[in-house]
């Protein structure tokens, strides 16, 4: 029910600034410049990047990786989790079988084919969200420049994480008496001796042996 309001009584709805004193009429014409005359006065800070590399926030939204386990073993099911939740289609992910002679990841599947295109990717993060092993991570890597379009639709060998010292490079049989349950609550810490051999026998010249050899004798 409307009301009519008496004559003479301001309209509530119109807004009325506070009226300016003299002071504050003398330099309203040069009031929007404030901010940039004390600019002025402040020391002038210039990164020198490339030439020195500039801090990044620790949480950093830059290049993609595809995480391993603490024996070598890769994190990436090859569920297409991830696939699923880019808002910019740009993950395609493709599903392989593990076999007793090529076990790359825990459990039943892994991911054969791993893609990433920086072209559409807006680094929102949902990736990193949607996987269930937490197998893709987002590092500090910012610099993304590159010659051609196809250098930067990234693989699945540009995307995986480095070994680290004391890994096996996939494939190689998953610790003995083990889940993949076991793997994501974190209990597997490293290769046994008997993935070690395994590589030995099937994969002699593999590099990554001697590393994974000496920390094993260390412990």
């Amino acid at each position: 029910m409307s009301m009519n309001k008496p004559s003479g009584m301001p309209d509530e709805s119109f807004f009325r600034p506070d009226e300016k004193g003299p002071l504050g009429r003398f330099f309203a014409p040069v009031a929007g410049y404030g901010v940039t005359i004390t600019s002025m006065f402040e020391p002038v800070v210039t990164e020198q990047y490339p030439f020195e590399t500039p801090v990044i926030a620790p949480r950093f939204h830059g290049r993609h990786k595809l995480n391993r386990y603490a024996d070598g073993l890769e994190k990436c099911i090859g569920c297409e989790l991830c696939a699923w939740a880019c808002p910019a289609d740009a993950i395609l992910v493709e599903a392989g079988a593990n076999t007793p002679d090529a076990q790359y990841s825990p459990g039943e599947r892994y991911g054969r084919v791993y893609q990433i295109n920086y072209l559409r990717c807006i680094f929102c993060g949902m990736c990193i969200e949607a996987c269930p092993t937490r197998a893709l991570t987002m590092s500090n890597e910012f610099e993304l420049a590159e010659h051609t379009r196809a250098e930067l639709i990234y693989e699945k060998q540009d995307l995986l994480a480095d070994l680290q010292e004391g890994m096996l490079a996939a494939p190689h049989p998953m610790v003995p008496g083990t889940t993949d349950g076991d793997y994501y609550r974190g209990a597997v810490t490293g290769p046994t001796q008997e993935q070690i051999e395994w590589v030995r026998e099937n994969r002699p010249h593999d590099p990554s042996l001697d590393s994974a050899a000496v920390v094993k004798e260390a412990q």
